[in-house]
């Protein structure tokens, strides 16, 4: 490889994996950071460490492109997230000479929404969810679609990802009501129709393809288990397919990747349906989160295949399939509350070891989660000889795992590794869950179970600083000129008089989870954990004031002052943790006031919406 010095545009654990590849192949890794991730493990691991300027972020295009030069990088790892998708900053990292890591902008920009991948799809051959790829303005062409293909149906915008933009509709009244339209158009966006497949597994090719037309299938793997579009389990190879599935999938990604000429590391993502229909969701033009379990069954390396791809080389051969592999996400949030987003400090951190365990985490005890982006914490990879000795595996490595401060998602993945809906096929020999069974039946059925069960508030002061060591000399993290170095001095040099007090409120570093913090005090996982599914509630008591029900961005206001809304009408969409979350209204009324408007930061207790408050009866 002649690649030396690769700059890694992103932070937490996929930064940390990407660096220790660049190390595995003997060249140099540089790695930008936000004030949050001067201490972060990433920034430890790598060779160079560079300060951001102040007030940029891990999106800002220029600043990369500028350390990038400034540190002389022949090479920029985007990772996946922040711009890792962006067609224009991977044209402005050629232009400046430097080598993307990454496909084409040409094949991004084939791939990069929904409209122009599903065009790409049927360019290809190969049939995507049954729909309208043109951009949908009219109630009316809601419901011609519905007449054809009947109900439900979803609205998508072109741009959304991970289940956001997303509007699913029931019958030709929601057509009628839905604020979709109005919204899209309002905020220049384009909405796409497709049928809403309510049973379906998730199943998705891990790909590979050189500049001279190498073209590899490295994995299947199966990610059904998820809530509203966000992966919670995934693995490989994808368990129980019918007869000839996997040749049909191979088939129909080679065709996806060979259409826009595609040179790197793709995951095609598919929906099989119970009578075995195969419909194209989308082409990932990245690492996937969960490459880590082809990598487990193969004995692969995919980001020493992404270099050596952007390198000009050649695919090569790729191992066959041996065992099986499991990934758990780590989530900072409640099963027992619908998947609420937690937030606080980690206070104490374990995690498990043991034959065919992997660990992936950006995050170390101390950190503190804010609720502003993603809200993984890591992810627990595990292998075994068979599927059943993977998820016995997985068993155990989830009792191993001690997490606290926050509330994690352990208890999720506990819970559905013991079912046999997810642990054994069914009678037809399938898999018998789909997309929708977490949401559905598993979800549910936690939240019920916890009851009076919950546990009371956890303090969230902090544990007693340790004396200092009695090493005679200490390491120091420091950052010089915007670079962040070690400083290694003589103990009690630096020594303030009141150790504990001067030292501790520095040892914890903002965890803002793949993005910056919009600030604020850190909550306990307890109190600062959100309301399930996010419905706003009335602020204290106060008649016809809606309060928001965490800390979130305003992404869309779906009514208007003046406006008479019925109880349960959507009035605003938030967004926490990639996640959207509605606030409905609680009760007839007529909006007097909102507050807030799209794109602004609000906590958790801010006004969203006044409204007027419910008229009472008196009886005579």
């Amino acid at each position: 490889m002649t690649l030396s010095r690769i700059l890694i545009a992103n932070r937490g654990e996929i930064a940390l994996r990407v660096v220790r590849t660049v190390r595995d192949l003997g060249a140099t890794s540089i790695l930008p950071y936000t004030p949050e991730d001067l201490m972060s493990p990433a920034a430890e691991l790598a060779d160079e460490a560079h300060a951001l300027p102040e007030g940029s972020s891990y999106t800002d295009a220029q600043a990369i492109l500028a350390l990038a030069r400034a540190t002389g990088a022949d090479a920029i790892h985007p990772g996946y997230g922040f711009l890792a998708e962006d067609p224009a900053f991977a044209q402005s990292v050629i232009d400046a000479g430097i080598t993307w890591v990454g496909p084409s902008p040409a094949a991004m920009e084939a791939l990069g929404d929904k409209m122009s991948a599903r065009r790409t799809a049927q360019a290809a051959g190969v049939d995507p969810v049954p729909g309208i790829t043109d951009s949908v303005t009219r109630t009316s062409t809601i419901t011609a679609f519905a007449a054809r293909h009947g109900y439900p149906v979803a609205l998508k915008r072109t741009d959304g990802g991970g289940g956001r933009g997303i509007t699913v509709l029931h019958s030709d009244e929601e057509a009628a009501a839905t604020p979709a339209l109005a919204s899209a158009a309002a905020g220049s966006s384009t909405l796409i129709l497709e049928r809403f497949v309510t049973a379906a597994r998730h199943v998705e090719t891990q790909c590979a393809r050189d500049a001279h037309g190498g073209f590899a299938v490295v994995s299947t793997r199966d990610c059904t288990l998820q809530r509203r579009n966000q992966k919670l389990l995934e693995e490989a190879p994808a368990p129980f397919l019918p007869e000839g599935l996997h040749e049909r999938l191979v088939e129909a990604s080679r065709r996806l990747l060979e259409t826009v000429d595609y040179v790197g590391v793709a995951t095609c993502e598919f929906l099989l349906t119970p009578e075995g229909d195969l419909w194209f969701l989308e082409v990932n033009p990245r690492l996937q989160v969960e490459h880590c379990v082809s990598e487990e069954v193969t004995g692969t390396d995919l980001v020493e295949i992404q270099l050596r791809l952007a390198d000009g080389g050649r695919l090569g051969g790729i191992g066959q399939v041996r065992g099986h592999s499991v990934e758990l996400r780590i989530t900072c949030e409640d099963p027992a509350r619908h998947l609420a987003p937690s937030t606080g400090v980690i206070s104490r951190l374990r995690w498990p070891a043991g034959p065919g365990i992997r660990i992936e985490s950006g995050v170390t005890e101390g950190d503190v989660v804010t609720p502003m982006f993603d809200p993984m914490l890591a992810k627990i990879v595990v292998t075994g000889a068979t599927r059943d000795q993977a998820l016995a595996r997985a068993r155990r490595a989830l009792a191993e795992t001690v997490v606290e401060g926050v509330t994690v998602c352990t208890g999720l993945h506990a819970h559905v590794l013991t079912q046999e809906a997810f642990t054994r096929c069914d009678e037809a020999g399938a898999l018998a869950v789909t997309t929708r069974w977490i949401e559905n039946e598993v979800l549910p059925e936690l939240a019920s179970a916890a009851g009076q069960d919950a546990q009371g508030d956890q303090s969230g002061e902090d544990a007693a600083i340790p004396d200092p060591s009695p090493r005679t000399r200490s390491s120091y993290v420091i950052e010089l000129n915007g670079r962040r170095m070690q400083l290694t001095l003589p103990d009690g040099i630096l020594a303030p008089a009141h150790y504990g007090h001067d030292f501790a409120a520095r040892s914890r570093r903002t965890q803002p989870l793949r993005g910056r913090s919009g600030g604020g005090p850190a909550r306990s996982a307890r109190t600062g954990a959100a309301g399930a599914g996010a419905s706003g509630g009335e602020a204290g008591g106060e008649p016809g004031v809606i309060a928001a029900p965490m800390q979130a961005i305003v992404t869309r206001i779906c009514t208007e002052p003046g406006a008479r809304v019925a109880q349960g009408d959507l009035l605003v969409v938030l967004e926490s943790m990639k996640m959207e979350n509605y606030v409905h209204a609680p009760h007839d009324g007529t909006i007097a006031e909102i507050p807030v408007g799209a794109g602004r930061t609000v906590t958790a207790g801010d006004v969203l919406v006044r409204m007027s408050a419910p008229e009472t009866t008196q009886e005579a």
